[in-house]
């Protein structure tokens, strides 16, 4: 009974939807309205179907796994991953084409400035250097979308490429595009036009033929994005505002890259077999233990490092004039002559140091995971990571609930917001980690925002690597979870407007230089952050009589929180 069956959905939609924003009742309730209207009913006659052609030839299991047919793969197809090793950037493999729009680039409005590349949250969308070699072997799709771009007094062709297939159509690139002169480089169109007109074909083409130029710093804005990501195309939501800040570091870091991942929406989207985004050594542990798990990473680096380095006293013995002077520097100074000792071991083969050569170079280690780990659940190996003194990094991902279980109030909760398990509202107030991190003074701390400020967040990661202690950066993370009223397209915005109402403020502290505020805010839009996001505009109707109270305590845990940090640099001024 179709008019049964429309009212009990309806019924759901309005216990599940009743207190959401951005009229998504309204919109499934009209969804379902239009399909009573306009259904018709098919006949499928199985005498008009053909024998189905099997498939030819061996499939990888890759290839087995998006068919779906898992089942069909024996165990023995695993024998040469026994040991849990899966190949990297396995994601690049995929068509998703999940989204009916993606971007259309037009040069004749476009600075050069790459900030679209640096806002996608899925390393879909990419500028490309091209040398005057390069352009002439092109093909005249890839030509006719070029310009000339100056860099250092040498002259480039610039284009601007987007894996259409791959694109979530989220928006965020036209909406941080700055064009020109009021004109967008940056505009939706239909996708399957855009395959039409060759853009995933230009895509494809510039993917494969143009060698990467790294002609400007890379801790710069413009000269970050013209490093090829080591992360692509997770399978996070559209607009996500975790992933940029692990392309970004793959940007940055890439090289000697090695992640250690607590178990939440990051490894989730990373790496759900067979779908893997990153293409540098990564690992995925449990919550209570992802801290210890990447320390432990550090300590086992060391370990093989202090063994290159008894092998090297040993052979310095005997070694030539030409070997001293490799041996010798490698000892004196391991970071300045890494890679001398690694070119003169693939070289020789030698049979001693041969075996070790994968942790001759120095290695950056990230643990990444959510505020559900950081703040909740893996808190204490935190904790101990800051409270010794060896280089490891750690990125929080914060989005102030539990995102890859359904919404769960977290630790990291602010006052007043509704999510699970706090239905009316949480009655108690965040968890301050960056304060409980700035008691360890030998650790480099950091909070970042990707909207309010990019060049903040490249300073942070640089200064969080180089510094040769731990460090702890607290990235702000808008979610899908905090129902924004102007959607995902708008993240960035978003977190632009956390930062500038005090919500979320900037800072970073360096055990060597002292602690610097990057923020300023303004409490008058306080109000106007949080009446656009569901998690707190939802308190009025779910908590009447509490919601004020549990409103202005959150601003007031705000104002303490920004005095607090202002105190701290003001300190550091006398």
């Amino acid at each position: 009974d179709f008019n049964y069956a429309s009212s009990e959905i309806k019924n759901s939609l309005e216990k599940k939807f009743k207190n959401k924003g951005n009229n998504i009742l309204e919109k499934n309730l009209e969804a379902i309205t239009k399909v009573l209207d306009n259904y018709e009913e098919i006949n499928i006659d199985n005498s008009d179907i053909g024998p189905i052609e099997e498939e030819k030839g061996e499939l990888t299991i890759f290839e087995v796994l998006e068919k779906r047919l898992g089942n069909k793969i024996p165990v023995s197809s695993f024998m040469e991953n026994y040991d849990g090793l899966t190949p990297p950037a396995t994601s690049s493999f995929e068509r998703r084409y999940t989204s009916s729009i993606a971007p259309c680039y037009m040069k004749e409005n476009c600075i050069g400035c790459n900030m679209c590349s640096f806002a996608c949250p899925h390393g879909v969308i990419r500028p490309y250097l091209l040398s005057e070699e390069e352009y002439e072997a092109s093909p005249n799709y890839v030509k006719d979308n070029c310009m000339e771009l100056s860099i250092k007094s040498k002259l480039y062709k610039f284009t601007i490429a987007y894996n259409v297939a791959n694109c979530t159509g989220c928006g965020l690139c036209v909406n941080t595009c700055p064009g020109k002169k009021g004109n967008k480089a940056l505009l939706m169109k239909d996708s399957q036009l855009l395959i039409d007109d060759k853009e995933q074909k230009r895509f494809e083409y510039l993917e494969k033929n143009i060698e990467e130029k790294r002609v400007l710093d890379k801790f710069s804005l413009k000269g970050s994005q013209f490093i090829k990501p080591k992360f692509m195309y997770p399978g996070a939501c559209a607009g996500c505002g975790e992933t940029p800040y692990l392309k970004l570091m793959s940007q940055l870091f890439g090289d000697n890259l090695i992640v250690a991942n607590a178990t939440g929406c990051s490894s989730i989207y990373s790496a759900s077999y067979p779908s893997m985004a990153y293409n540098t050594p990564w690992a995925n542990s449990l919550f209570e233990d992802n801290a210890e798990f990447g320390f432990g990473m550090k300590i086992a680096d060391l370990t093989m490092k202090e063994s290159i380095s008894r092998i090297i006293k040993e052979k310095i013995k005997t070694a030539s004039d030409d070997e001293l002077d490799i041996l010798e520097g490698y000892l004196s100074n391991p970071k300045e002559n890494d890679e001398k000792l690694y070119q003169y071991v693939i070289e020789t083969k030698d049979k001693d140091l041969f075996p070790l050569k994968n942790f001759i170079k120095e290695k950056t280690f990230f643990i990444v995971g959510g505020d559900g780990w950081a703040y909740d659940i893996g808190f204490s190996g935190i904790d101990h990571v800051l409270s010794n003194n060896y280089d490891v990094n750690i990125l929080v991902l914060d989005t102030e609930v539990y995102s890859n279980t359904g919404g769960q109030t977290s630790k990291s909760s602010q006052m007043g917001g509704v999510a699970k398990f706090a239905a009316s509202g949480k009655t108690t107030q965040k968890k301050d980690l960056t304060k409980i991190a700035l008691t360890y003074q030998n650790a480099y701390v950091a909070t970042v925002s990707l909207g309010y400020n990019m060049n903040q967040t490249l300073k942070a990661f640089k200064e969080a690597v180089s510094y040769s202690g731990p460090s702890i950066i607290i990235a702000y993370s808008p979610c899908i979870a905090h129902g924004i009223l102007k959607g995902m397209s708008n993240s960035l915005e978003e977190e632009k407007l956390a930062t500038e109402s005090g919500y979320f403020p900037l800072f970073r502290y360096h055990p060597e230089t002292g602690f610097k505020m990057d923020s300023e805010a303004d409490f008058s839009k306080y109000y106007e952050f949080i009446a656009g996001e569901d998690r707190y505009r939802t308190l009025k109707k779910i908590n009447p009589e509490k919601y004020k109270e549990l409103l202005e305590n959150n601003l007031e845990n705000a104002k303490d929180r920004y005095e607090y940090l202002t105190k701290l640099e003001k300190n550091e001024e006398k």
